[in-house]
């Protein structure tokens, strides 16, 4: 961004971003999806803001959702930050463009997920004995029950669900990024008002 203070269409957007991660999250809770469609909103943030904006959808929509609709969500609110920061690193760009083009989006979602998955993988392993809310739970149990340790289980589940999870939102988050007005972009990653553009 342009400088360090947020002009009031960055605010509102970065409100509707964790809005998309609550709506997703929670679509996801209720169908019982092995996937988690939480990092919607922070895709686009990082992609629009950087790695620290990047933070902040997945910051509210945990402390939300942790609240209203799904407890575990608080203690994934490090893989919330960790995803919106690497996002940031990986996909932000100062011009107008919506994302960088310096990988192939397969190995930017890659990398993008593994830092995730790792913290994933060690909170869910360590404080919550491989099962959480998520519908990959039974898949961990699966795998720990046929001899693979839980740590080991709960990795392999999450590198699975994570990377179908991120790619399937990054592929959506640039989908509705480039269905949005160049001037819109143009405005958001400048901090102006969008009536100012000429």
């Amino acid at each position: 961004m342009r400088n360090n203070k947020l002009h009031i269409s960055q605010l509102s957007f970065l409100a509707l971003t964790a809005v998309l991660n609550i709506a997703g999250a929670n679509l996801a809770l209720t169908l019982r999806l092995p996937i988690y469609f939480d990092t919607l909103g922070t895709m686009m943030a990082a992609m629009l803001f950087g790695p620290v904006y990047g933070m902040i959808p997945g910051l509210m929509s945990a402390l939300i959702t942790g609240v209203t609709t799904d407890i575990y969500s608080l203690f994934f609110l490090p893989v919330q930050l960790i995803t919106g920061f690497a996002a940031g690193l990986l996909l932000y760009t100062k011009d107008r463009t919506i994302h960088s083009d310096r990988f192939p989006l397969p190995v930017l979602t890659l990398m993008i997920s593994v830092p995730g998955t790792v913290v994933s993988a060690l909170i869910s392993s360590f404080v919550f004995g491989g099962i959480t809310s998520s519908g990959s739970s039974v898949l961990v149990q699966i795998l720990h029950h046929s001899g693979l340790g839980l740590t080991a289980s709960v990795f392999c589940v999450q590198i699975f669900t994570d990377y179908a999870d991120r790619i399937l939102t990054l592929f959506l988050s640039i989908f509705l990024l480039h269905a949005l007005p160049k001037s819109i972009i143009q405005s958001l990653k400048k901090g102006v008002s969008y009536g100012s553009i000429q």
